[in-house]
């Protein structure tokens, strides 16, 4: 059964289909060569096979798609045209049956598509009397997004300048193409992501490196699927940070670490990596064992993307991501590995193949892991290897094949007709050439090549004569006729005759025989130094009849005259004579691999002639080979080598380097005993290398012509291990939390660790103690102890002193450091003498100081009864010297709770009781409305008049007006009060602001603005000084334009003046 024949399916699919020459009929089709021919396929000559045009892809359908209806595509050209038939995995669909499938045209339509019965791989077969194919697999998934759960989000609390991590969870999902960001606040207002923020496109979560005050508000995970053009959002979660007096720091911490990653070749890969600390850490990738990939990696996100592009094999290995701050390093290794989807080394094409003969039809594929291949003869299994061999054809052979080649990654098809063919010889398609030149005392080969199934018999015939095999004529078994040292008295007319069981036939040709080629001028060998220019010469006599040309090789390979450092001329019929010319080949700036035997060949239609001379040419040594290292010390290694080539040019000395290879520095000059390596030297030992060190070697030759290229590294080696020599640095600390001790330092370069099994010892003690603690601790990467003592007195003064250890024993002590203990935190509660409200968003609260050393401030906390959580209360921080402070961001007409605690180094002490106050209602919301500007006669004073301010329900009511007249471009000036609805202001020089609000016990309300120009007060008072005369002037007709800015709004005023 078919079912039995088809592979499990893998994930994707490629699909390649190769319809070549079916017939002779369809080959007058594509080859435009169409005349009749002898076939024994009759009327089928004009038919051939299915060829797939249209196979159906991996489909994705939406579950909540206004679609439905799913379209699997199949479409062929075949004559006859082919029908169709469909598979869902390994049970054929019977059209009719079932009211959800149809067929359009091939196209398989499912109507109403559900996943408990269309989900599955779908397979298209098509027919018709030629045979049948199979289509590639396509997979038929339902994509879903559902939504994020409505239990609300905790709060997430984090001091100023600690590192923060939001947890999106996304929800149950498919496929997991997910793109995510996140909304602050309210939609659509996304994070910028920069050096400080950043959302892993693989978990979805933001993690934040040093959270600050300004991040404070309300997240919510967005999460888009592209496959189902369908976004989800989360619940907000809280991000409340933490005030603290002076933001601390903290070492780098790799949160988001890539995990060992498969990809396929040819696919690009994006790594992530980002670490919290303070300050924010500098991320940086490399490539453990070995280089990235110049022209196919990018850097992206500040360090935090490593894409790479179109992935090699060469790509597979260890890749490293290292985050850095001034507190420490923080490092994670991926490896990445590289596999491959089969790809066709060699396939199938269709093919017309003799009756009776042999024939192999085999297929190759590449792929990691290696691909399983298998033949399909017209959709059945027919083969379960890459080749099949047949022998001694006939028709039944003829059919539909398909090679079929897959591993985990993929499947691919190829896909091919094979026709058996019989018939008499004819030479329609490929005649005997008509005119045949030969060369005299040359040699001619006669292509013979008649189209003819069965093989047919081959003979020759000069003129009547019948030719046989002898000394200088042969007839190859191919047919071909070959005649050597040819004379003029071998010209004629040359027959060949073919013939089998269904009929014969014939075609002549020609044969001219002109003058041989000679060489007259011969190149002459040369000896250079690389960068020296070289000249050849070369010519040829021939027959005048004929053209000639020059073509120049080098070490058998035609030299392209185009390429750099290659130039030649030519010169035909030279000095007038016809049947003779010259070449001329110029090698400029000359390099070893210049070198070698050069070739010049002069060659006509019929014939050739080649001569050669060597151009040798001295330069630089090649690199030395074997380089090996042995004898390795603490600090130092012997090298050894073999002599390179000397490029014909004696070596005269050798230089060694070395790098260390984790630190993955340039290559550096060794220092070596002897100090001077001389040119006949094999080993040479490098010194002042450091202990417990990978490291790998070069040898570089040099000899009077110049310094060659290095060798090839040596194997890596790790020199011995020894005691370490460095102590930790920048040894502090100090109390931190009560009863404490906490020790800080800044640990040891993994270069200087010198032997396994790193660590550090810490000894300290109160500063007139004797006798020192000691402590053990095994982290090489560590930067901080914290030791624990309820004994521990506060404010202490400690001597502390490190040095460090490894499997070798232990190096010298630091220097001494004085560290003192942690004070203790206050022990008494302030108490609150008054806490009032001084408008809707501000309150002022006051409290009797403690009489405490120990005391460096106070921490007052506020928040709204019933409607906040404490922890998320609003914070403000108050000197030890102050007693007093102002609450400011509060909300109108509000309960609030205010509380208030001392603080020092150790933390916070107990808190007040807590007191309770109530804002006022909010200032009025609408700004006055300006209904009049009017200035006086002598025009020295303006009057701004408004309507009366309506306050709101929920507004405080209005107590007065302020008017603030200030220079446009400047934000103070005069400041007016006033409870009535117009006032005068002075006139002045320059463009003038007038800002009017109503006050009310909850603050000012909104402001409306009016514009006083310049330009029309130098008016008023020129107008002035030209007539003094008061009746005069209220004749006159003067207006002015005053612009009113209210409410965000431009309108224009215009009054008169009388």
């Amino acid at each position: 059964m078919f079912a039995a024949a088809i592979q499990p399916r893998a994930m994707s699919h490629t699909s390649c289909c190769v319809l070549l020459s079916i017939s002779l009929a369809l080959a007058c089709r594509f080859w435009s060569v169409c005349a009749e021919f002898p076939t024994v396929f009759g009327d089928k000559s004009s038919g051939f096979g299915p060829v797939f045009e249209e196979q159906p892809v991996d489909t994705i359908y939406p579950e909540e798609s206004p679609e439905d209806k799913i379209i699997m595509s199949c479409r062929t050209r075949a004559n006859p045209p082919a029908t169709y038939r469909w598979w869902l995995d390994n049970t054929e669909i019977v059209i009719g049956n079932e009211d959800d499938y149809s067929l359009m045209g091939g196209n398989l339509v499912i109507s109403f598509p559900d996943r408990s019965k269309h989900a599955g791989n779908y397979s298209c077969l098509a027919s018709n009397e030629f045979g049948t194919l199979v289509s590639q697999k396509a997979s038929v998934q339902f994509g879903y997004l559902d939504m994020f759960s409505s239990d609300e989000r905790e709060a997430v609390y984090v001091k100023e300048g600690q590192g923060a991590v939001l947890l999106c969870d996304p929800p149950p999902h498919f496929p997991e193409d997910l793109s995510f960001r996140w909304m602050l606040n309210e939609f659509p207002e996304f994070i910028p992501l920069d050096k400080r923020r950043f959302v892993s496109q693989t978990t979805g979560n933001l993690y934040i490196s040093t959270v600050r005050a300004s991040d404070s508000g309300n997240y919510s995970c967005f999460v888009s699927s592209p496959s189902i053009a369908k976004s989800v959002f989360s619940k907000f979660i809280p991000l409340v940070p933490i005030a603290e007096r002076s933001l601390r720091k903290y070492p780098a911490d790799i949160k988001v670490k890539s995990p060992d990653t498969y990809t396929l070749l040819g696919q690009n890969v994006t790594l992530e990596c980002f670490a919290l600390g303070n300050p924010i850490p500098q991320i940086r990738w490399r490539k453990v064992d070995g280089d990235l990939p110049v022209e196919r990696h990018n850097i992206s996100m500040s360090g935090s993307l490593l894409h790479l592009y179109d992935i090699q094999y060469e790509d597979e290995g260890l890749y490293e991501c290292e985050a850095d701050n001034s507190k420490g390093k923080d490092r994670h290794k991926v490896h990445l590995y590289v596999e491959g989807a089969p790809e066709w080394v060699e396939k199938i094409s269709s093919s017309e193949r003799d009756i009776g003969g042999d024939y192999i039809m085999s297929c190759l594929a590449s792929g990691k892991p290696k691909p399983h291949v298998h033949f399909l003869k017209n959709g059945r299994m027919y083969g379960k290897n890459h080749e099949l061999r047949f022998t001694d054809l006939t028709f039944d052979d003829s059919g539909m094949y398909q090679c079929i080649a897959e591993n985990r990654h993929g499947t691919i098809y190829a896909n091919a007709e094979l026709r058996v063919f019989a018939g008499a010889p004819s030479f329609e398609w490929n005649p005997v050439k008509p005119k045949l030149l030969g060369a005299k005392n040359g040699r001619v080969v006669i292509a013979c090549k008649p189209r003819a199934a069965p093989r047919p018999s081959i003979s020759w015939s000069k003129g009547t004569e019948l030719l046989h095999n002898s000394s200088r004529i042969f007839i190859w078994p191919d047919g071909s006729l070959e005649l050597l040292n040819v004379t003029k008295s071998d010209e004629g007319k040359y027959t060949c005759l073919a013939e089998n069981d269904r009929g014969r036939a014939n075609s002549s040709g020609s044969l001219s025989v002109t003058d041989a080629t000679k060489i007259t001028l011969a190149p002459s060998s040369a000896d250079i130094s690389v960068g020296e220019s070289a000249r050849m010469e070369c010519a040829a006599s021939h027959d005048p009849t004929l053209d000639l040309t020059f073509i120049w090789s080098l070490d058998a390979h035609v030299i392209d005259r185009d390429r750099e450092h290659y130039e030649s001329k030519m010169d035909v019929n030279q000095d007038g004579q016809a049947g003779t010319s010259s070449s001329e080949l110029l090698i400029s700036n000359t390099q070893l691999r210049h070198a070698g035997r050069y070739s010049c060949t002069a060659q006509t239609p019929v014939d050739n002639v080649t001569v050669s001379a060597e151009l040798v040419v001295r330069g630089p040594p090649g690199p030395p080979g074997g380089v090996r290292v042995d004898e390795v010390l603490t600090s130092s290694v012997r090298v050894t080598w073999s002599h390179g080539t000397d490029n014909l040019s004696p070596i005269s000395k050798y230089s060694i380097q070395y790098r260390d290879v984790q630190a993955q520095q340039d290559w550096r000059d060794a220092s070596t005993s002897p100090v001077n390596v001389e040119g006949n030297a094999e080993m040479a030992t490098v010194i002042n290398l450091t202990p417990w060190t990978e490291y790998e070697f070069r040898v570089i030759a040099t000899n009077t012509l110049g310094t060659g290229p290095p060798s090839d590294p040596s194997p890596k080696i790790t020199t011995r291990e020894t005691r370490p020599v460095v102590a930790p640095s920048d040894i502090g600390g100090g109390g931190e939390t009560s009863r404490e001790l906490t020790i800080t330092w800044t640990p040891v370069q993994p270069q200087y660790y010198y032997g396994s099994n790193f660590g550090y010892i810490i000894a300290f003690k109160p500063h007139n103690d004797p006798e020192w603690m000691r402590v053990t601790v095994t982290d090489p990467q560590a930067r901080k102890y914290v030791h624990k003592d309820s004994k521990i007195p506060p404010s202490t003064r400690f001597e502390v002193k490190m040095k460090a250890f490894n499997s070798q024993g232990e190096g010298p002590f630091s220097i001494s450091a004085f560290i003192y203990s942690s004070q203790d935190v206050p022990a008494e509660a302030p108490t609150i003498i008054e806490a009032r409200t001084l408008s809707a968003t501000e309150a002022v609260v006051s409290w009797v100081p403690l009489q405490l050393q120990t005391v460096e401030g106070y921490q007052v906390r506020y928040w709204r009864e019933s409607v906040e959580n404490e922890a998320s209360a609003q914070r403000a921080l108050v000197s030890s010297r102050e007693n007093h402070t102002r609450l400011d961001n509060m909300k109108p007409n509000s309960h609030y709770l205010i509380e208030v605690r001392a603080y020092n180094g150790a933390g916070y002490g107990p808190a007040s009781q807590r007191h309770k106050i109530y804002t006022k209602k909010a200032p009025p919301s609408r700004p006055p409305k300006i209904i009049g500007t009017k200035m006086n006669y002598s025009g020295t004073t303006i009057n701004i008049a408004w309507e009366q301010v309506e306050p709101l329900a929920n507004e405080s009511t209005v107590e007065g007006y302020k008017v603030l007249y200030r220079p446009e471009g400047q934000p103070s000036g005069m400041l007016y009060t006033t409870v009535k609805q117009s006032i005068d202001l002075p006139m002045k020089k320059g463009d003038y602001l007038v800002e009017v609000r109503a006050h009310s016990e909850g603050g000012d309300g909104a402001v409306a603005q009016v514009r006083i120009a310049d330009a029309f007060i130098h008016w008023i008072q020129d107008m002035h000084k030209i007539s003094a005369n008061a009746a005069h002037m209220k004749q006159m007709m003067m207006r002015f334009t005053v612009m009113i800015l209210m409410n965000d709004q431009q309108m224009e005023n215009t009054q008169m003046i009388t």
